[in-house]
C-alpha cells in the first residue's frame, strides 16, 4: 500500500531552546495547510527539547522525533531532518522562530502557481521581546511582478537577502539531485543558500511574511562570544570552491566578493561575536580572503568603500579608531541635538506666556485630530461647518507636515510645536479638537474647547477603565484636568452621552446634535460612490466589503483576525476586500497580495471608504455606529470575545443587540456571506433597531447645529430629519439583491499584483 507523499518537510533542529519550542512547533501543526510532516531534530540537547518533542509526536501523528546520539550542530542535524524527510518541498525552521499564521497555505498556492519551481523564497519579519515587529527591509526583492518561474540571472537581486536557509522551501529531488547538505560549522547557512540559488533551474518569490525570526536577548548562537566565528572564513571557502567547480558560474564571483566583505565586516563590528582576544586575528584572516577572492575592477558603493579597503588591506586599528570617531561624532551630535532642544522647548514655553497676556482673537479658530494626523473625522466636518455657516472666524489645522496636504487650501497650516502653533493655542476664541491639542495648553478665559468624541463609545473608556488592564500607564488625575477644560462635548446620541457623562465627569455641556462626520453620508450622491470606487479600483458589479478591526491592547502584536485570502477565495469573483488596520496598529493590516485584496490602511479618509464599500466586517470597533448610518449591512466578527472583555471591556452588549448578522470564527463568517444572510430581512430588521438607538441625529447636520449653537449662539436649531425620511448615499452594488452565493472550492486561481492605496 502507496504511503501518502506530504507536501512539505518542515525540519527544526533542537538544541537548547526548549522555552521556544513548544510556539515553534505549535506554529507548525495550526497551520491551516495540514499536508505536512514535522521532523524535530532532538541535536543531544541537555535541556528538555527531545522530550518536548516526543510529546508532540504522542499527540500529532504527523510529528517525527529524531534523536542524535551526540551534539553535531545546527547543520548536521538539519542533514539528519532531510535524510528522513519524504514531502515534496523542504521547509526549514529553527527552534526559537515561528510560521506565520497561514503561512505554507500561502507557500503551497504559490507553487502551484509558478510550476513546481525548484526553490521559492519567500519573506520574514524580525520578533523582539519587546513586541514589535519589522519586516526584512530587502522585501523588494520578493516582488511578485514579472514572470515566473526564473532563473537567477533574470533576478539577481535575490543575492542580497540574508542568506538563510529558513525563507527557502526547496524541492527536495532538486536537493537530492544536487547533492545539497549542510556543512559543519557555525556560518552553515551560507554554503548551503548561495549554491541552492545559483543551481535552480526555476525560482520564485512569496511577497509574504512566512517566518517571525526572534531577536534573542540572550543565548543565540551568533550573539555569543567565541572563537566559532573564525568559522565564517571556511564557509566562504567551501561557497568559492562549489563556484570554481562549474565555469558558468564565474559570473557571480563579484557579487560573492562584496557580499563576502559585507559579511565578514558585520562578524567584525557587531557587538558581543567577537572575544577581544581574535580580533587580531580575525582581521588577518580576512585580509587573506579578502585579497584571495578579490575580483579587480568590482563596483562597490560608495558607503562600503573604505569598510572593504580597511578589510583587504588588514589595518585593524585604522578600522577600530575610524569606528571610535565616528561613535563619538554621533554621541556629539546627539547631545548638541538635544542641548538644542531644550533651549527651543524653554523658547517656545516663554513664547506661549508672552502670547497669553496678549487678547484673545475673536475670529480665530484651532482645529486638531489625535495625534496631530491629516484633515478629517469629526474636527473636520466642524472646521468645514465653520466656514460655511461662520464665515467671519478663520480657521487654522494643526497637523505634522506629512498631512498638510490633506488640508482644505482656505485653512491655515500650521504644525504642532511652532511658534505660530502656540500663538494660535494662546490666541484663538475657539479650540476644537479630539485629544489633539498639546499637554501644555492652560485655558485661558474666554476661551471655548469643543471636545469631539472617539466615535459611539463601545469600548469601556475614561474612569471606567480603572479596572481594566488596558488602563495601564493612563494617568487618571491628568485626564480629570483635562476634562475641567472642555467647553462643549459633542455626543451623537443618548448612549455617548451619559457614558461620558459619567466616566468623563466635569462641567462641559453636552451637545447631542449627531456625529459631524457621518454628515457626508447623508449628502453623498451615487455619483460621488461610484466616482470613490473608480479611484480604489472596485470593478463594476463588485460587493466591496471593508473590513475594519479594532486594536486589541491585550496583544503585543496585532495580525488580522481574518485570513483575507481564503475568505474572497472562498466567496468568489463577485467579492472584494477592503482592509484597513486601525491607526494605533502601526502598519497595513495585510501584506498579502491580490487582486481582491486591497490594504487601505494609508487613505486618508475612513468615510470615503464607507460610502465606496457596499458591507462593514467588524469586530469591536465604534467605525459600526457609522456604518449604521448608511443603512447598508454590519457583520460582526466576534473572535477572541472573552479575552477583548477581560483587558478592555465593552458598554454594549453586542450579543444580544447586534448591528447585524454575527459570526463568532471565520468559517461561520464564510457561511454569513455564503449564505446571504449579511444582506437578508434578518440583518435588515436587526440594522434598523440599531440605527434607532444610535444614529438617532445623524441626518447630515449634526455640524451645522454644533456652529449655530457655539459660534451663532442660536438655540433654535434645524429639527431632526426622522429616520423613515433619511436618504443616505445609496450602495453601489447591484449584486446585492441576487441569490445566496455558494462557496468557491479551494485552492485559489492564480494571483496578481494590486497596489495598495
Amino acid at each position: 500500500m502507496d504511503v501518502p507523499v506530504p507536501r512539505f518537510s518542515v525540519i527544526v533542529p533542537a538544541y537548547q531552546v526548549q522555552a521556544y519550542l513548544h510556539e515553534c512547533l505549535d506554529s507548525v501543526l495550526s497551520q491551516s495547510y495540514p499536508d505536512l510532516e514535522l521532523i524535530v531534530v532532538d541535536d543531544c540537547s541537555p535541556d528538555a527539547c527531545g522530550e518536548i518533542a516526543d510529546e508532540f509526536a504522542e499527540r500529532d501523528p504527523r510529528v517525527r522525533p529524531v534523536h542524535l546520539p551526540r551534539n553535531e550542530g545546527l547543520g548536521p542535524a538539519r542533514n539528519a531532518g532531510m535524510e528522513r524527510a519524504t514531502g515534496d518541498y523542504l521547509v526549514f525552521l529553527d527552534g526559537d522562530d515561528t510560521l506565520a499564521p497561514h503561512a505554507l497555505r500561502s507557500i503551497a498556492d504559490r507553487i502551484k502557481e509558478t510550476g513546481e519551481p525548484d526553490v521559492l523564497v519567500y519573506d520574514y519579519a524580525r520578533t523582539y521581546g519587546t513586541g514589535e515587529t519589522v519586516r526584512n527591509r530587502a522585501a523588494a526583492h520578493l516582488t511578485e511582478q514579472g514572470p515566473a518561474p526564473f532563473r537567477l540571472a533574470d533576478r539577481p537581486g535575490l543575492m542580497e537577502l540574508l542568506m538563510v536557509a529558513w525563507n527557502k522551501a526547496v524541492r527536495r529531488e532538486f536537493a537530492e539531485r544536487e547533492g545539497f547538505v549542510f556543512p559543519p560549522g557555525h556560518y552553515e547557512d551560507t554554503p548551503w543558500s548561495y549554491p541552492v540559488l545559483m543551481a535552480a533551474e526555476s525560482l520564485a518569490t512569496l511577497d509574504r511574511v512566512c517566518v517571525h525570526y526572534r531577536q534573542r536577548r540572550r543565548g543565540s548562537i551568533l550573539g555569543t562570544p567565541s572563537a566559532r566565528h573564525l568559522d565564517v572564513f571556511a564557509q566562504y571557502d567551501r561557497v568559492f570552491a562549489y563556484v570554481e567547480s562549474d565555469p558558468e558560474l564565474a559570473r557571480w564571483r563579484p557579487v560573492l566578493f562584496r557580499r563576502m566583505n559585507d559579511h565578514l565586516a558585520t562578524v567584525f563590528t557587531r557587538p558581543g561575536r567577537l572575544p577581544r582576544s581574535l580580533r587580531a586575528e580575525f582581521m588577518r584572516r580576512a585580509r587573506v580572503h579578502c585579497r584571495r577572492y578579490r575580483v579587480p575592477g568590482v563596483p562597490v558603493p560608495p558607503a562600503a568603500r573604505l569598510r572593504h579597503a580597511l578589510l583587504r588591506l588588514g589595518l585593524r586599528r585604522t578600522y577600530e579608531a575610524l569606528r571610535l570617531v565616528s561613535a563619538l561624532r554621533r554621541r556629539t551630535r546627539k547631545a548638541g541635538a538635544k542641548l538644542l532642544g531644550t533651549a527651543r522647548t524653554a523658547a517656545l514655553r516663554l513664547h506661549y506666556r508672552i502670547q497669553r497676556r496678549l487678547p484673545l482673537r475673536a475670529d480665530r479658530a484651532l482645529f486638531a485630530d489625535a495625534g496631530g494626523r491629516g484633515y478629517g473625522g469629526d474636527a473636520g466636518a466642524l472646521e468645514e461647518a465653520f466656514r460655511a455657516f461662520a464665515p467671519h472666524v478663520r480657521t487654522a489645522w494643526a497637523a505634522g507636515p506629512a498631512h498638510h496636504h490633506t488640508v482644505p487650501t482656505g485653512t491655515r497650516r500650521l504644525t504642532p510645536g511652532t511658534a505660530a502653533y502656540w500663538t494660535a493655542l494662546a490666541r484663538s476664541r475657539y479650540l476644537v479638537h479630539h485629544t489633539g491639542l498639546d499637554a501644555g495648553l492652560l485655558k485661558r478665559r474666554g476661551q471655548v474647547v469643543v471636545r469631539t468624541q472617539d466615535g459611539t463609545p463601545l469600548r469601556r473608556t475614561g474612569l471606567d477603565l480603572r479596572e481594566h488592564p488596558a488602563a495601564r500607564g493612563t494617568d487618571f488625575a491628568r485626564l480629570l484636568d483635562t476634562v475641567d477644560s472642555w467647553d462643549h462635548l459633542v455626543s451623537a446620541n443618548r448612549h455617548s452621552t451619559l457614558t461620558c457623562e459619567r466616566v468623563y465627569p466635569g462641567r462641559y455641556t453636552t451637545l447631542e446634535y449627531g456625529r459631524p462626520r457621518t454628515d457626508v453620508f447623508q449628502r453623498a450622491t451615487a455619483a460621488d460612490v461610484a466616482r470613490l470606487r473608480e479611484t480604489l479600483g472596485i470593478p463594476e458589479d463588485t460587493v466591496a466589503l471593508l473590513y475594519a478591526p479594532t486594536y486589541r491592547d491585550y496583544r503585543r502584536t496585532q495580525r488580522a483576525g481574518l485570513d483575507l485570502e481564503r475568505l474572497v477565495t472562498r466567496l468568489g469573483p463577485r467579492f472584494m476586500v477592503l482592509a484597513r488596520a486601525h491607526p494605533r496598529h502601526g502598519g497595513p493590516l495585510t501584506t498579502v497580495r491580490h487582486d481582491r485584496i486591497v490594504d487601505v490602511t494609508a487613505h486618508p479618509s475612513v468615510e470615503k471608504l464607507c460610502l465606496a464599500s457596499d458591507a462593514l466586517i467588524t469586530d469591536y470597533s465604534a467605525l459600526m455606529f457609522d456604518y449604521a448610518g448608511l443603512d447598508r449591512p454590519i457583520v460582526l466578527h466576534t473572535d477572541e470575545a472573552e479575552a477583548f472583555e477581560a483587558a478592555v471591556g465593552t458598554c454594549v452588549d453586542l450579543r444580544s443587540f447586534p448591528p447585524g448578522a454575527v459570526a463568532g470564527d471565520e468559517d461561520e463568517l464564510i457561511g454569513v456571506f455564503a449564505g446571504g444572510q449579511w444582506c437578508g430581512p434578518r440583518s435588515a430588521q436587526l440594522r434598523a433597531a440599531f440605527r434607532e438607538r444610535f444614529c438617532p441625529h445623524d441626518d447630515g447636520r449634526a455640524a451645522e447645529r454644533v456652529v449655530r449653537r457655539v459660534v451663532l449662539g442660536e438655540t433654535d436649531l434645524p429639527p431632526v430629519v426622522p429616520l423613515a425620511e433619511r436618504r443616505p448615499a445609496p450602495s453601489a452594488a447591484a449584486a446585492l439583491s441576487r441569490p445566496p452565493l455558494a462557496t468557491v472550492p479551494q485552492p485559489a486561481g492564480p494571483r496578481t499584483v494590486t497596489d495598495s492605496l
